[in-house]
């Protein structure tokens, strides 16, 4: 069985350690004999790749990251899930005037308690003028009373008719005799009583005359309580209803990155950034929309989407942080040069008063703003950038200010512009940043941790060829990319590259078959430590080879040659790689033919 599955792989012999394990795998097994034939054919592909000596680790990386598909047909049924949930959300928050003023809600009980309080000051005043109204009308009443007591006994006595009035002429019959009988003392006692009996009959009528007249007074007052706390309620209604109306319109037409955040109106490029947060929250549906509204909230608050005219902002950053050029899957690129702040002029006008730190902070999200410009956000299309950080002669960590205001920057991007970064490399990484990216690593998530990339000077280029093309790569990085360069443009082609290996030599030919023209060309070895020379060839053989360039011994820190060479008659010129190291180089190329006029 092992011998079948070895000849079929074409692999080593079976005294490779990793054959007898492929070979043990099939025996247990016999219907995974694909899978094993496989992993032999893996193997023997990884040997057959493997340099001719080992290179030193080039680029440390915290763990592997790919960039996810936001074709909606790749997610997985849970995604699919949360990103129809979510987007639900969104449409009915926008609907309800609830996306772009979360704040609001909670102003809302505000002023329904000033409302309430400005009916509480209201009621005393009522209450007091309703007491007093009260006051004058007792004293009236108790007047009234005293003046009009007999009054009303006769009132009440002619209202009685004739048997009243018989009554009342017994009754004083027999008080005229009970006077004579008792003398002036008992008629004092009974005129006391009388008294007393006839006002015992008239204060009922009059106790319940006064209470009604004071609850018509206590009515009025409650009446002109409400009449002065409607008017507040009105326009405190009226109020809740125009803002409600104006945040209604204002979330229909809410965008993110100029997206349109209805999904009925951004479509797929909607679902693209909605998919950002969700991934930057791990699919939780709630935690995504809660991060969503912080972010419109905080745009808002800080006028975002108006930064990009604020011109001024960054003059004088220019040379800390910039975009240039694109990376191989089209991502802008972001370089950020933290070395410039060695100035100590640049240093202290930046980070040192709070309003520099601010300042600094507003433009750094303002490059971020321009970066993002150049994406479209389509399934297909590109929806994040590519972050370079060079800490060549970057300020150490003793510089507190700067270490303070990163961290801050950092937690700002990464709160307010999730999954916008496709990888964050980090080149010419001194031994002291594993430190201070210790202290900062406890603030980034583990899948922004995973994003990132760790280059030590010796491997910059190599680590930034993975990922940028050579003409997209800056000269002082090991790249083709001159500022400013007329000679090179994007349609003239790519780079070409070829493999030096050990104790050998390689010629590149750049053909110039007519005479009168002029060649041009680049050329950079990958850690250099080679000799390198330039030669023209005619094509006449009694011709004398012409040398361009004296062969040299190239140093590791060598900068991309670029060169030209006029040639009066056919021939070529030959470009000589002598690499007696034992490790393999990698070298890149270019050339242009320009015939003159």
């Amino acid at each position: 069985m092992t011998s079948e599955v070895s000849s079929e792989a074409g692999a080593p012999t079976a005294a490779d350690p990793v054959e007898e394990k492929v070979a043990a795998a099939a025996d247990c097994d016999e219907k995974e004999t694909e899978v094993d034939t496989k992993v032999v054919a893996d193997v023997e592909e990884k040997k057959m790749s493997e340099p001719l000596s080992s290179d030193p680790p080039s680029v440390e990386k915290c763990s592997s990251f790919r960039e996810e598909s936001n074709f909606l047909s790749d997610l997985k049924e849970a995604e699919k899930k949360a990103l129809i949930e979510l987007r639900a959300k969104v449409e009915e928050a926008i609907f309800e005037g609830k996306l772009l003023h979360e704040k609001q809600e909670e102003q809302k009980p505000k002023e329904k308690k000033e409302v309430t309080k400005e009916k509480q000051k209201t009621d005393p005043e009522t209450r007091e003028g309703g007491e007093g109204e009260t006051a004058k009308l007792d004293q009236a009443k108790e007047k009234k009373e005293e003046v009009t007591e007999k009054e009303k006994a006769d009132h009440e006595a002619q209202r009685g008719g004739e048997g009243e009035q018989a009554k009342l002429d017994q009754g004083k019959e027999e008080e005229e005799v009970n006077e004579k009988e008792c003398g002036e003392g008992e008629k004092a006692i009974h005129r006391q009583a009388k008294e007393e009996e006839e006002k015992e009959k008239v204060d009922p009528e009059t106790q319940e005359e006064g209470e009604g007249e004071k609850a018509k007074v206590d009515q009025t007052a409650d009446v002109k309580a409400e009449e002065k706390a409607a008017p507040l309620e009105e326009k405190a209604i009226a109020t809740a209803a125009s803002e409600a109306k104006n945040v209604g319109d204002s979330d229909k037409e809410a965008t993110l990155w100029g997206v349109p955040l209805l999904p009925s109106k951004g479509s797929e490029r909607a679902d693209v950034i909605l998919l950002k947060f969700l991934r930057a929250r791990d699919f939780k549906v709630k935690d995504a929309f809660e991060m969503l509204q912080n972010v419109l909230v905080w745009r808002k608050q800080s006028r975002i989407d108006s930064i990009l005219d604020e011109e001024s902002l960054g003059a004088d950053f220019v040379a800390a942080c910039y975009m240039d050029g694109v990376d191989r899957e089209r991502h802008p690129v972001c370089y950020n040069m933290p070395g410039v702040f060695q100035d100590d002029k640049l240093y202290q006008e930046t980070f040192g008063s709070e309003q520099g730190r601010e300042k600094f902070q507003r433009w750094r999200v303002q490059l971020m703003e321009k970066g993002i410009k150049a994406l479209d956000f389509t399934p297909a299309g590109v929806a994040s950038l590519l972050q370079i950080t060079d800490l060549n002669n970057s300020p150490g960590p003793s510089k507190k200010e700067l270490r303070t205001t990163m961290k801050q920057v950092v937690q700002l991007l990464q709160d307010n512009y999730p999954e916008l970064v496709a990888r964050n490399i980090f080149i010419n990484v001194p031994f002291w940043y594993y430190a201070f990216h210790a202290l900062i690593s406890p603030f980034l998530t583990q899948r922004t941790r995973s994003k990132f990339v760790f280059a030590r000077p010796a491997k910059v280029a190599e680590t930034l060829l993975r990922y940028i093309p050579a003409e997209a790569v800056p000269v002082r990085y090991g790249g083709l990319k001159r500022d400013d360069d007329t000679e090179f443009l994007a349609e003239d082609g790519g780079v070409s590259e070829v493999i030096v290996k050990s104790n050998s030599t390689e010629t590149i030919e750049i053909p110039a078959p007519e005479g009168g023209t002029t060649l041009f060309w680049d050329l950079s070895v990958l850690g250099w430590e080679v000799s390198y020379k330039e030669e023209f060839v005619p094509t006449d053989e009694g011709s004398y080879t012409i040398v361009v360039r004296k062969s040299k011994k190239m140093a590791a820190a060598e900068l991309p040659v670029r060169n030209s060479f006029r040639n009066s008659e056919p021939g070529k010129v030959l470009l000589t790689i002598e690499n007696n190291s034992f490790w393999k180089k990698k070298a890149l190329y270019r050339y242009k033919i320009k015939t003159s006029c």
